[in-house]
């Protein structure tokens, strides 16, 4: 990662750990700053690219593209995959934070969405808005 770019990851970071999302840690992945959600990538920084990537569904993926090329785009690298990149300049807070918790919400086993989601309601906070179900 270039200098420059460190001050945008270590926003997405504080974005992504203040959530406060039960099973997300800070790792590397081929030396790139990552983390991850229940084991699995959840946001990371590309090494090919210079900026962040974030899992979306293909369809949604080319959509983002398609409708804000100044903000999103995708690279041969990841081309066939379920990812997203984001111009590091134009880094959107707000639509990192909903990926970044529909994503988990997907990644979740099911005792562990059902424990925070308990804890939430608990907490008297909103319900959660529901993502796909899992199989």
């Amino acid at each position: 990662m270039k200098p420059e770019r460190q001050p945008v990851w270590n926003r997405i970071k504080a974005l992504a750990l203040g959530l406060g999302l039960p099973g997300v840690e800070e790792t590397t992945s081929y030396g790139q700053p990552t983390l991850k959600a229940h084991g699995k990538l959840w946001v990371w920084w590309s090494p090919h690219a210079d900026a962040p990537v974030f899992r979306v569904p293909i369809k949604e993926r080319d959509m983002l593209v398609e409708a804000d090329p100044g903000t999103f785009f995708v690279t041969a690298h990841y081309r066939d995959s379920p990812l997203v990149l984001m111009r590091p300049e134009k880094l959107d807070l707000a639509w990192a934070k909903a990926n970044l918790v529909r994503v988990w919400r997907a990644q979740a086993p099911k005792r562990v969405l059902k424990a925070h989601d308990e804890r939430a309601e608990g907490r008297g906070e909103p319900p959660p808005a529901r993502g796909r179900k899992r199989r």
